[in-house]
């Protein structure tokens, strides 16, 4: 049938061809998918109606080997009533459907075997289905690994090691002068006295002032 042997030849020959010229092989492989199923679908079909036929032929002869059966017992029953002629007639159609089951039992044989025959292929085409079907989950999962892939390329191929450096030692060097310039304005803070500061200094200043005093007449006292 022209059917099997469009899809032996497309399965046997030219998948990987297909594949290898496909942009995208998920999306090629899974159109060859559906169009396997539908011919699967197809094939079951001419299977079934060759198996009807194959059938027919059968239940045909198996009539015809009764019909044989029952002329000669017939004929010798006519014979036995003394009816020679009703007899040959049945000896003479019992010859023909004999002659009848015979080609329709040539005929079964060959529906038969091509049955087999296209069951046969139509086991052959499931099987390959099943290996396609295998095939296109490996190449889905090669397909996303060789995209998370290129997006890692990409990302790396953007990223720069010297412009990267480059941005933290400007960002070091920006912290560094932030920080120098909190030290000096802690170090402002300090050299400046409060008022607080400068009253205590002045009254520190009185006392020692006093303490002069007191040691010059200490002095006085011991001279005279």
């Amino acid at each position: 049938m022209a059917l099997f042997k469009r899809i032996r030849d497309i399965t046997a020959a030219t998948v990987n061809d297909l594949l290898d010229k496909a942009e995208d092989p998920v999306k090629m492989v899974n159109q060859f998918l559906r169009d396997m199923e539908d011919d699967i679908r197809d094939a079951q079909t001419a299977v079934a109606k060759q198996i009807a036929v194959e059938k027919r032929f059968l239940e045909q002869r198996d009539e015809a080997l009764d019909l044989v059966n029952k002329r000669q017992e017939q004929a010798v029953k006519a014979l036995e009533l003394g009816h020679e002629d009703l007899a040959r007639k049945a000896l003479l159609d019992k010859k023909e459907q004999q002659e009848k089951a015979d080609q329709l039992s040539a005929e079964y044989e060959k529906a038969k075997a091509l049955s087999e025959n296209l069951k046969a292929k139509l086991d052959e085409m499931k099987t390959e289905y099943q290996k396609m079907k295998s095939k296109r989950e490996l190449l889905v999962a090669r397909a996303d690994a060789a995209k998370v892939q290129k997006q890692v390329n990409d990302a790396l191929g953007s990223f720069s090691s010297d412009s990267a450096a480059r941005g933290f030692s400007r960002m070091e060097e920006r912290v560094n002068q932030m920080e120098a310039q909190a030290q000096a304005s802690e170090e402002l803070r300090r050299g400046k006295p409060s008022l607080d500061d400068e009253l205590k200094q002045l009254g520190d200043r009185d006392v020692e002032d006093e303490l002069a005093a007191l040691k010059a007449k200490l002095a006085q006292k011991a001279d005279a």
